[in-house]
């Protein structure tokens, strides 16, 4: 019971200008916060992304694929039309480059530092490398990589002959340079990965040969993706559409809403859907790693073949994905399981209209 009197042990505590603490036996002090004056900012709403139960005709199926099986027997082809071209940038790899050897391993390199230098001429290299050494060492590469894999049947001599005509042609009409003499700079780093791995990419089977074609490795489990499984919040602006199954179209930018207003107007359109939340991706590979390219939307056409269509700007990896995706959608297609399926990029919105109206005519888009 207090009676307003100090006894014993008993230590007012007598204000402070600022509180002090100590945790485990180490003192600090608490800096007070300045208090927010006025009324707090709103949260923007949240909306909740689902299908609808009463539209479940828009419901839009895809199968999601996680690589390519092929199992080649003689003879290998490329579809040079969607193949991605190899830009070598002088930015990238200048003409000439001075070298510091030093003993040193920390901090930024200095000329300053303990050691000889050296330059190194891009030109000398030029002058001293043969183009077709080099493609035959990349054409080895590549047969090696290719007679390791099981399904394989082919003779390494056989694919090493094959091979070598395919790397010839790509260094000749896919690598882009400012001058002829560069073209060679093709086999530094980074841009010798960078063509092993598009030539990875399109290196498929001969159909017109006999071969079987590459099909899709499915993820097990989940092979098939559904509009009906989407299930997300957003608290970005949003649109209601008609032709699709889920109640809204998530706006992310002005380009993807004048797609959507088009899709969701065509006449040749009988449903559609934005690629969110909804596990549509393709997979591909570049810089050294795999990658997963998602795509925007997913369109169904009146003939019932499926176009998955990307609106797009500056994009440095556009024919990169580009690429991927053509090979996605024919695996796809040959594998028949999921109907038709075509790909196709636009950088103008409003040409939009025209594009499904190729597709619709045509899923090749001729």
């Amino acid at each position: 019971m207090n009676t307003g009197s100090q006894t014993g042990t008993d230590h007012p505590n007598p204000p402070r200008s600022r509180a002090s603490a100590k945790i485990l036996g180490v003192p600090f002090e608490v800096v007070p916060f300045k208090q927010r004056k006025g009324t707090r900012p709103k949260k923007p709403p949240q909306h909740h992304i689902q299908p609808v139960l009463d539209k479940a005709q828009y419901e839009i199926r895809f199968p999601r694929i996680i690589g390519y099986q092929q199992a080649i027997r003689n003879r290998i082809t490329v579809a040079w039309d969607t193949i991605a071209p190899v830009k070598v940038d002088p930015m990238k790899v200048p003409d000439e480059v001075r070298l510091k050897s030093t003993l040193l391993n920390q901090g930024r390199p200095s000329l300053g530092d303990p050691g000889g230098s050296t330059t190194l001429d891009l030109n000398a290299w030029r002058r001293h490398t043969r183009l077709q050494e080099e493609e035959f060492e990349m054409a080895a590469t590549l047969t090696r990589e290719y007679a390791s894999r099981d399904a394989c049947q082919a003779p390494p001599h056989v694919l090493f002959a094959q091979i070598l005509q395919i790397v010839k042609r790509f260094v000749d009409e896919k690598v882009q340079v400012d001058s002829p003499e560069k073209r060679i700079d093709v086999f530094l780093s980074p841009y010798c990965g960078y063509t092993i791995e598009r030539l990875v990419e399109a290196v498929h089977p001969d159909t017109t040969g006999g071969e079987a074609p590459e099909v899709p490795r499915y993820d097990r489990g989940r092979e098939t993706g559904s509009t009906a499984d989407v299930d997300f919040w957003t608290s970005k602006p949003v649109k209601e559409v008609a032709k699709s199954h889920l109640n809204y179209v998530v706006s992310d930018s002005k380009w993807e809403q004048s797609a959507a207003y088009h899709l969701d107007q065509h006449a040749r359109v009988g449903a559609f859907v934005k690629n969110q939340g909804l596990g549509l991706a393709i997979p591909y590979l570049h810089g050294g790693g795999a990658h997963e390219y998602v795509p925007d939307f997913i369109v169904r056409l009146d003939n019932c073949a499926h176009l998955i269509l990307e609106p797009k700007g500056y994009d440095d990896l556009k024919d990169v994905k580009a690429q991927a995706a053509e090979r996605w959608v024919a695996a796809v297609n040959a594998d028949g399981r999921y109907g038709e399926w075509c790909y196709a990029q636009c950088d103008n919105m409003n040409q939009v209209p025209s594009l499904i109206d190729r597709y619709a005519d045509s899923p090749s888009g001729e």
